[in-house]
């Protein structure tokens, strides 16, 4: 039976990537960083987005060091530089996001879920930014709990694991990075993934891919 029909009642929780699972919200962050290194010339720009593409997911914290050291060919981001790019991405971000359509059928399922299993976020997004898109999106009423980086995305699922009386193999998680790929199989989970229409497949074949949340039969 594939994940995305089996009933219900089979899971007990569900674990969510937030950017590009429950929002549309890929462009948004993609344009960001476009424009927060655009000062450094059109090439830097675009390889910005080159790489942020390839490692959705990912918190914003180790892309910035990674343009900082491998793009720029700068020393190491200072806790200032970094704190001051922080600022700035959530400066163009955020108001977007909070804004920005759903995904298509994942309010629904969060609907359909929220009375019967708990639902959880982990995210690349700092987590004190996401909770109060979270809360704009009028969204918190259906998870349990909302997390993200700095800590690394397998750790936020581990630290649900144990938070709670979880089997591994009855936890799902949706998401659309490879990053999300390998935090559940590193955690032992089951997954699932989601790639807009369009989109490059990041994900291994044997991966079960669905073009949004409207097909998850639960």
């Amino acid at each position: 039976m594939n994940i995305a029909t089996r009933p219900a009642d089979y899971w007990q929780a569900i674990i969510f990537d937030f950017d590009g699972v429950i929002v549309e919200s890929g462009d948004i962050k993609a344009q960001a960083f476009a424009e927060l290194y655009r000062h450094h010339g059109e090439t830097i720009a675009q390889a910005a987005v080159t790489y942020h593409r390839a490692n959705g997911g990912m918190s914003r914290y180790l892309k910035f060091h990674y343009f900082q050291q491998n793009l720029l060919n700068y020393p190491p981001l200072t806790k200032e530089e970094e704190q001051e790019l922080d600022r700035r991405f959530s400066e163009l971000v955020m108001n977007a996001v909070i804004s920005c359509q759903p995904v298509a059928g994942a309010e629904a399922l969060l609907h359909r879920m929220v009375d019967q299993i708990p639902l959880f976020v982990a995210s690349g997004t700092p987590e004190s930014e996401l909770r109060i898109i979270v809360e704009q999106r009028d969204l918190s009423r259906y998870f349990t709990e909302v997390r993200g980086s700095p800590r690394l995305k397998e750790t936020l699922v581990a630290d649900i694991l144990s938070a709670y009386p979880l089997v591994p193999e009855r936890v799902l998680m949706i998401g659309d990075a490879l990053v999300d790929y390998e935090s559940a199989h590193q955690n032992g989970i089951a997954f699932l993934g989601r790639v807009r229409p369009g989109d490059t497949n990041p994900f291994p074949e044997s991966v079960e891919i669905v073009p949004d949340l409207c097909l998850i039969a639960m």
